[in-house]
């Protein structure tokens, strides 16, 4: 938060007289003006509807509750100062506020001062929006959140090990300081020491408000590479980036990963990726919902989302079915424009997975080298990635694939998806389970010949989406002619 609001003096030296700073913390952001004026010899002055205008480090200004009063004192004052407004709502959008506001520009620019909206949303007139400066105030800092917990620790008299404080830092990041605050005191009341397990606790404490949020799920995964069936140059390329969130690889001279586009069929693993690479990643996983993203303020909406993600960094930021995302925005609106511009700039290590089943939806500009770290695309499995879904969803069924023909089966099941497949174990389970017996081979193979999967009917969409992917995205499956071609080699030598 330091380094957004110490940007402030400069602003203010070069003429920049109206600033909106983005934030619900109202107490902290305050302590943190209070930090900047007093270092950079700033007079500090507060506006709410409730006490007019008012200085933290002593002073008021009577009769100033309402907003014009406010203004017209704003405009008789002389010396170099920060006039905050708190969450002015709607008086903002009155004409005769606005003009207040456009007639003080060029008193502020001269006096070394400048007017700054504090909100937690952006609701800047139209009239005004060029001539405010956006300031997005993240939320607590690893640095940040590190103190309050010592201080706690501090004053309960607790004492914990330095592995197991980093562990309570790094679970509290993504909330704000009001949030912690009660996380901590929850775990304080119930009588707990901040003990190993009590690291779950708070992870779930704020699972649950994080829940608040509309349009984003922290979401708890166990999903491993090993669950995902296929898609060996996808997991190879995963492999390879395992460690780039680290130290070593920024001294090695690497970037950010920035993320990774997967495209293809339904039900054929992109959103069981996403999952395994944040758990083989040991990071996070936020989910964003497009659809609640589009269905409220959708730039606040994504300000927020991206506000949240980068403060719980690194962190796997997946975005299911983007294509709705710009489906909602028209292809080419404000928040299309704000996510791109995130996406190509950012400097925090926030893993974007998105994924996609529609292609004629995606804009170019999505797709641009520098967005993207690769693009994947997923298609329906073949013989040898059919095999071994079967063997995964039996084994995690607690049967033993070796006692099944499943070579057989993995012929029969030409075409399928692997969600298919795991619904055809589980719909042959049924069907045993009716008859009160063991599952069988027969169950499978008769749930094979009873079904149609969807691929059949979608024939003509699944050839427009192979002919579109091939010359711009990479396979994620490995080429099971080659695999062959190298078996049949080693067979003959």
């Amino acid at each position: 938060m330091d380094d957004v609001l110490g940007r402030i003096p400069a602003l203010l030296s070069a003429r920049y007289p109206l600033l909106w700073l983005l934030s619900a913390e109202e107490e902290r952001v305050e302590r943190g003006l209070e930090r900047v004026c007093e270092a950079n010899q700033l007079q500090l002055y507060v506006w709410r509807s409730t006490t007019g205008l008012a200085s933290p480090f002593g002073g008021h200004f009577e009769g100033t509750g309402p907003l014009a009063a406010a203004l017209e004192e704003v405009s008789r004052f002389e010396a170099p100062a920060l006039f905050v407004l708190e969450d002015p709502g709607e008086r903002l959008a009155d004409p005769s506020i606005q003009r207040q506001v456009r007639d003080l520009v060029r008193q502020l620019e001269s006096r070394r001062q400048a007017l700054a909206v504090l909100s937690y949303r952006l609701d800047i007139p139209v009239d005004l929006e060029k001539d405010f400066t956006v300031l997005d105030v993240p939320l607590p800092a690893r640095n940040e959140v590190a103190k309050l917990l010592a201080l706690l620790l501090t004053r309960q008299r607790i004492q914990v090990q330095q592995d197991l404080f980093d562990q309570f830092v790094a679970a509290s990041l993504g909330l704000s300081e009001k949030e912690i605050k009660r996380a901590y005191a929850r775990l304080l009341v119930e009588g707990k020491r901040f003990t190993r397990a009590d690291v779950d606790l708070l992870v779930e404490e704020k699972a649950r408000m994080l829940r608040k949020s509309r349009h984003l799920e922290f979401v708890h995964t166990h999903t491993d590479v090993g669950d995902v069936g296929g898609l060996g140059n996808l997991k190879e390329w995963l492999d390879h980036r395992r460690a780039a969130f680290g130290e070593r690889a920024r001294e090695f001279g690497l970037p950010e990963p920035k993320g990774l586009f997967l495209l293809g069929v339904q039900g054929c693993g992109k959103s069981l990726s996403a999952k395994a690479v944040a758990t083989s990643w040991r990071v996070p996983l936020l989910r964003l919902d497009v659809a609640a993203l589009f269905a409220g303020r959708a730039e606040e909406g994504l300000r927020d989302t991206i506000r949240i993600a980068e403060s719980l960094a690194p962190v796997v930021l997946w975005i299911d079915e983007i294509e709705k995302a710009f489906l909602g925005d028209g292809g080419g609106g404000r928040v299309f424009g704000s996510f791109l511009t995130w996406m190509q700039e950012k400097s925090r290590p926030v893993f974007v997975v998105a994924t996609a089943n529609e292609v004629r939806a995606l804009p170019p500009e999505l797709l641009r080298k520098g967005r993207f770290d690769e693009i994947f695309f997923v298609d329906l499995p073949n013989a040898h990635e059919r095999l071994e879904i079967l063997e995964i969803h039996l084994r995690h069924r607690g049967r033993d694939p070796d006692s099944f023909d499943l070579l057989a089966l993995a012929e029969e099941t030409e075409r399928w998806s692997g969600a298919e497949i795991e619904q055809l174990v589980v719909s042959a389970m049924f069907l045993a389970f009716a008859e009160g017996r063991e599952l069988q081979q027969r169950d499978l193979v008769r749930t094979v010949r009873d079904s149609i999967p969807l691929a059949v009917t979608m024939d003509d969409r699944l050839k427009e989406l192979r002919e579109w992917a091939r010359p711009r995205a990479r396979p994620a499956s490995v080429d099971t002619r080659r695999v062959a071609l190298f078996q049949d080699w080693e067979g003959e030598g």
